[in-house]
């Protein structure tokens, strides 16, 4: 049986293509007691407001058909922003070269955030350049690998 993010996603993902955008990824989590499906959105040049509103109002419109999500939940539609986490291989692949800040559930040598350049990615082993150093995480050592904006 698919999870509620894969049948969202292969919902949303047309309707993304056919606005202009690309789907980057599809969230389904509990907060405050409250259930949240949140999708989000790229395409070169940036997503602005009236891009999430299209997108939104035809994959509701889809999700009210399918009904996918028993209970209730809030929807969102946003932008997958600058420094967005990079999860799938074609993210690590798509932004190689790119700055980066690695998160490790426990510490490696006293820190837990390494920011640096993304030099590989292993099956879910991530490297990376940081302070001169070539550095490799294992999968079961990373939380959170996204893109950082250096200003």
């Amino acid at each position: 049986m698919k999870k509620v993010t894969e049948i969202v996603w292969d919902l949303a993902a047309p309707v993304a293509e056919e606005n202009g955008c690309e789907l980057w990824d599809v969230e389904y989590v509990r907060e405050a007691g409250q259930w949240y499906l949140r999708l989000y959105l790229d395409k070169e040049g940036g997503i602005d407001i009236l891009d999430c509103e299209a997108v939104s109002r035809r994959v509701s419109d889809l999700l009210d058909e399918v009904d996918p999500i028993e209970g209730s939940y809030m929807f969102e539609v946003s932008s997958a922003g600058a420094e967005r986490p990079l999860k799938r291989p074609s993210d690590f692949e798509r932004f190689m070269g790119s700055a980066v800040l690695v998160k490790t559930y426990k510490p490696v040598n006293g820190r837990k955030e390494f920011p640096g350049v993304l030099t590989g990615y292993d099956n879910g082993a991530v490297s990376i350049e940081c302070g001169g150093e070539a550095l490799r995480f294992e999968k079961a050592e990373v939380a959170l690998v996204r893109l950082r904006v250096e200003f």
